[in-house]
């Protein structure tokens, strides 16, 4: 299917690894100019010329620190100077560290507050007005299943992302007919976040190896078998375009059928 990308043009944050980056890629490779950005430039640039090499839009990349508001202004700034406007905007972040709440101080709490929707809320206030001027303004929000069931040992995770999907339902109001608002909720899906996740768990002593904790993650979920970054890349592509036009305000879980809620 064609999604009528072609021309337009993308802003996905966090995107030099995972999530991030499959959904930069499942835009890219439909014709959308991409802005990508992430901290480590040395990732973000090999990030940048492996999308290139795929990618049927143009595709640049800006060293963003997303817990800093003057960096997420610049961010914009840089997409809609290269690229002549902002017809969408992904929004995706690195997760909090694995703990438990007797092992979470006050500043953990600030910090993955800024990190999981401050990020967001700053990156959507500055992109708003651009938006705006788009035919096919879209928001979609990369967040977690654990929005609406918690994961043992994310603490920060399960409560601190319910945020985001708050936010998006009100923008999704606020903000219609000229833009809409939509989250993702992935699963189980190998990027590096899970594997930081398989490593904490086998310090803890939960898994005796990698290949343990994976299958012991896989029997968890229907599909037997945990996600590909790019089966959330690709339903992010299909929710900016204007294929997904009248979808507005909705989460949806890709998960492999893991969530019973």
């Amino acid at each position: 299917m064609d999604l009528d990308l072609d021309g337009n043009s993308a802003l996905v944050t966090a995107s030099s690894s995972g999530l991030g980056f499959a959904s930069a890629q499942a835009i890219a490779e439909e014709g959308a100019n991409v802005m990508i950005c992430g901290r480590d430039e040395q990732r973000l640039a090999d990030a940048r010329e492996e999308l290139a090499e795929t990618a049927t839009g143009e595709v640049r990349a800006t060293p963003t620190d997303l817990t800093d508001p003057d960096e997420v202004s610049h961010l914009v700034s840089e997409t809609v100077d290269a690229f002549g406007g902002l017809d969408h905007l992904v929004t995706s972040s690195g997760g909090p560290p694995s703990t438990t709440f007797l092992e979470t101080d006050e500043q953990d709490w600030y910090q993955a507050y800024d990190l999981l929707v401050m990020s967001v809320v700053w990156t959507i206030e500055q992109a708003h007005e651009h938006l705006l001027e788009s035919a096919y303004g879209s928001v979609t929000c990369i967040t977690s299943r654990t929005v609406r069931e918690v994961a043992d040992g994310l603490l920060l995770s399960n409560s601190v992302r319910r945020g985001v999907i708050g936010l998006v339902k009100t923008i999704s109001r606020e903000f219609a007919p000229e833009i809409r608002a939509n989250a993702v909720l992935p699963g189980t899906i190998e990027t590096p976040r899970i594997e930081e996740l398989i490593e904490a768990n086998i310090e803890r002593g939960v898994y005796d190896d990698y290949e343990h904790g994976l299958t012991e993650l896989a029997s968890e979920i229907p599909m037997n078998r945990i996600g590909d970054p790019r089966e959330l890349g690709d339903i992010v592509a299909v929710l900016s375009s204007p294929r997904a036009s009248f979808v507005n305000g909705i989460e949806v879980p890709i998960d492999g059928g893991l969530l019973r809620s």
